[in-house]
């Protein structure tokens, strides 16, 4: 079975990957909005959140804390920076929150960004030091998950009796996503679920194969998740009318910055991002009903899924078909997106036999189709 993630923006929502007046037509990532999309989620039947890290959002851990009593089902990707907390810490926190939640917890380390996001939080380390300090994070804040107190002694960490009042039951999985070298070493030796951002099915493919290998040089086995946005509707030509007006709502000012942007990111994830459409306007469908365009804009994913339900549930299951078992996915805005793409492609998926049957119980009541 398929696992599905919706995103959770807490950095605010528009009708525009880029609006052109934010005050005008930017939702404010308040209580009562994102409670809006995470009751939708939780009804509709998606399987966890995921919310983003930064200085230009809410804190994930407050804000999905916010939903839980709002909630019977989904699930909350955290994402959180190792570098700004204390595994044990990290570990005290994962585990209260999955016995608030009753076990919805799942946890997205977040390891890379730019310079200049990570200086505003003090962190000056290069990239190798940040990746190596992740892996020693990650071995103190499951052991400190164990029976007995932690000991542990590293390059950049060192703790004494590390522990928790109680086990959190389950562990929370550890998501986390890189592209790097250094970035693929860690998620080898010690995470679940690797990320990737949605590139074509033959560059996906080899990430796989090489991230297959290299856990496997650990003795472990990798789950795959993929990330995408998403342009949903019952006939493909208005899914590519919407992709055709967030195109026309990016500037040529707005293209050409971010361009310039992504030509001195240290991110090996966003150099490929940006290699899919060289800022270029035309031939942005890169594979069948995938779209580089939000891409020349954004950071992050930059490519979006557009169709029909019937091709959108068809790409899904080829990417399945590659070994991608969790998708998170995303569209603008949140709220409308999460509806259409619930409702039309979800019961597509569900007669495949790919996610399982909806539960009458939290099955929607609204609709803004």
């Amino acid at each position: 079975m398929l696992a599905l993630h919706w995103f959770l923006p807490t950095g605010g929502d528009s009708r525009d990957v880029l609006p052109s007046d934010p005050a005008a037509v930017r939702r404010a990532p308040s209580l009562q909005y994102l409670a809006q999309i995470a009751t939708a989620c939780d009804a509709l039947g998606f399987d966890g959140m995921l919310t983003p890290c930064g200085t230009g959002c809410e804190d994930a851990w407050l804000a999905t804390a916010a939903l839980i009593p709002l909630t019977q089902r989904v699930k909350f990707l955290v994402a959180f920076r190792p570098a700004l907390l204390s595994p044990t810490l990290a570990a005290q926190m994962a585990s209260t929150y999955q016995r608030l939640s009753g076990g919805r917890l799942l946890i997205n380390i977040v390891t890379g960004a730019e310079q200049a996001e990570l200086e505003r939080f003090g962190v000056f380390e290069d990239k190798e030091t940040r990746y190596d300090r992740t892996g020693e994070f990650l071995q103190v804040m499951r052991g400190a998950w164990c029976d007995s107190p932690f000991d542990f002694d590293g390059t950049h960490i060192n703790v004494r009796s590390a522990t928790t009042r109680v086990i959190p039951n389950p562990i929370p999985p550890v998501y986390f996503g890189g592209a790097s070298d250094a970035a693929e070493r860690i998620a080898a030796q010690h995470v679940d679920v690797y990320l990737a951002w949605g590139e074509t099915p033959d560059m996906v493919s080899e990430r796989i194969a090489r991230m297959r290998k290299l856990a496997s040089g650990y003795g472990r086995e990798l789950r795959f998740g993929i990330r995408f946005h998403v342009i949903a509707r019952e006939c493909a030509a208005d899914a590519w009318a919407v992709a055709d007006a967030l195109l026309a709502g990016m500037s040529v000012e707005s293209i050409a910055a971010a361009q310039a942007d992504f030509q001195t990111t240290a991110s090996v994830g966003q150099q490929r991002m940006a290699a899919l459409h060289g800022g270029r306007t035309d031939n942005l469908e890169i594979y069948p009903n995938i779209w580089a365009g939000i891409g020349l804009v954004r950071g992050g994913v930059g490519t979006a899924i557009v169709g029909s339900y019937e091709q959108i549930a068809d790409r899904i299951a080829e990417y399945h078909s590659l070994g991608f078992d969790e998708f998170i996915l995303s569209g603008y805005p949140h709220l409308e997106e999460a509806y259409w793409f619930g409702e039309g492609v979800m019961p597509v998926l569900r007669d495949r036999g790919l996610i399982p049957p909806l539960d009458g119980a939290t099955a929607p009541i609204f609709s803004f189709r």
